[in-house]
C-alpha cells in the first residue's frame, strides 16, 4: 500500500487558495480508481514545522504532496503557531527529506516557484515535482486531479506527471509547461499491475488467436498485419463490443501515425499537440465519435491501453477520458474552444 501524505498550508497573511478543493479532488481520484485499495490518503491542513516532522515520522509515507505558497529561493510557506507565514528554507527542506529517503519515493510541491526546492530535494528523493514559476490555483488543481487519476490507474510517476501537465493543457490553460519533474528510473512501475480477466473463447472457423495492437482477441480473422504483427484492417468474428473497441482503437492508431508526420513524438509539446489534434479529428467525425464514446462507456479509457502503440498514447488516453466527461455536460460553443493549442 502507498501512503500519500497531503500537507496544506495557507497562512492568514497570504492569498487564499482552494486547498480543500484540491484535497477533495485527490480523494475523489483515488476513491474511483480501480486500485483504490492500494492507497491510503492522509491529509494534514494548516501545517506547521512540527506537524511536518511528526507526520513524516508517524506515517512513513511513500508520497508527500505539499499544497500552498512558495517564495522561490526563500522556501515554501508553512504556518507558525499564530497562523502566519513561516518560511522553510531550501537547504533545510532538502536535509529534512534526506532523513526520510528510505521511505519517501515521490515529493510533489504544488506551489509557485518551488522548482528550487525540488532540485535540492532531488539529491535525496528519486522523484520530485516542482513549479518553475507562478501557477494559478485552477491549474494546480487540474494537475493534481490528473496526476492521481493516473496513479490510481497504476501508471508510474513519470506517466502521472505527463497526465497532470496534459490536463492543464486540455482545460485551456497556458501553464502546462510550469510543472517540472526530476526522476530516476522513470519507467519503474508503482506496483504490480493486476492481470486482466481472460477473454472468453469466441467461435470461428480457425479459432486463431491474433494480436491487435498489444491485446488478444480470439476468433476467425482475415486481414493484413504490419511488420510489428499489429492488425491493420480486415474482418474478424468477435463480439459487437469487442469489435467496436478494436475498430475504434485502430482508427485512433491510424490518426496517431498520421499526426506523427506533422508533430514531434520526442517532446512533451509534440505529444500534447498530437493528443489535441486527435480529439479534434474525432470531434469532426460524428460516426467515429459515437463509436469511441460507446467503447469508452463499455470498457473505460483503460480498455484502449492494450491497443494503442504510440509514444503519445498516454496523452491521448488522458485526452479521451476528459473528452468523454465533456459529453455529459452542456455543449460548448465552438468559439470557446474545447482544447488549447500549444
Amino acid at each position: 500500500m502507498k501512503k500519500i501524505l497531503i500537507l496544506s498550508a495557507n497562512p492568514i497573511n497570504t492569498t487564499q487558495l482552494r486547498l480543500n478543493t484540491e484535497v477533495r479532488e485527490i480523494q475523489s481520484a483515488l476513491e474511483r480508481s480501480r486500485n483504490r485499495e492500494e492507497f491510503e490518503l492522509i491529509p494534514r491542513l494548516a501545517v506547521r514545522i512540527d506537524d511536518l516532522r511528526r507526520a513524516l515520522l508517524d506515517y512513513s509515507p511513500q508520497i508527500v504532496h505539499f499544497s500552498g505558497h512558495g517564495d522561490g529561493t526563500n522556501g515554501i510557506a508553512l504556518e507558525d503557531n499564530n497562523g502566519y507565514t513561516q518560511l522553510v528554507g531550501t537547504e533545510s527542506l532538502s536535509n529534512f527529506f534526506k532523513l526520510s529517503q528510505e521511505t519517501v519515493e515521490c515529493v510533489l510541491l504544488n506551489a509557485c516557484y518551488s522548482k528550487t526546492q525540488a532540485e535540492a530535494i532531488y539529491q535525496h528523493i528519486n522523484c520530485v515535482v516542482g513549479m518553475e514559476r507562478a501557477i494559478t490555483d485552477e491549474a494546480a488543481i487540474h494537475f493534481s486531479k490528473a496526476f492521481y487519476d493516473a496513479l490510481g490507474a497504476g501508471r508510474n510517476y513519470n506517466e502521472a506527471f505527463e497526465f497532470g501537465c496534459n490536463n492543464i493543457d486540455l482545460n485551456s490553460r497556458s501553464e502546462c509547461f510550469i510543472p517540472k519533474i526530476q526522476i530516476r528510473n522513470e519507467s519503474k512501475t508503482l506496483f504490480p499491475l493486476k492481470s486482466r480477466e481472460p477473454r472468453a473463447n469466441m467461435t470461428g472457423g480457425n479459432n486463431d488467436n491474433k494480436r491487435i495492437q498489444g491485446g488478444y482477441i480470439q476468433g476467425n480473422f482475415s486481414g493484413t498485419y504490419n511488420n510489428s504483427g499489429n492488425y491493420i484492417e480486415g474482418n474478424y468474428n468477435a463480439s459487437g463490443e469487442e469489435k467496436n473497441l478494436a475498430e475504434s482503437a485502430a482508427e485512433i492508431q491510424k490518426l496517431l501515425e498520421q499526426l506523427s508526420k506533422s508533430y514531434s513524438t520526442d517532446t512533451f509539446a509534440g505529444k500534447v499537440q498530437i493528443a489535441n489534434e486527435t480529439i479534434i479529428a474525432v470531434e469532426n467525425n460524428p460516426t467515429l465519435a459515437a463509436r469511441i464514446l460507446s467503447a469508452l462507456k463499455t470498457g473505460g479509457v483503460s480498455a484502449f491501453e492494450q491497443f494503442l502503440n504510440h509514444p503519445a498514447a498516454s496523452f491521448v488516453m488522458g485526452a479521451l477520458d476528459d473528452w468523454q466527461k465533456t459529453k455529459g455536460q452542456q455543449p460548448r460553443s465552438k468559439d470557446t474552444g474545447l482544447l488549447a493549442k500549444v
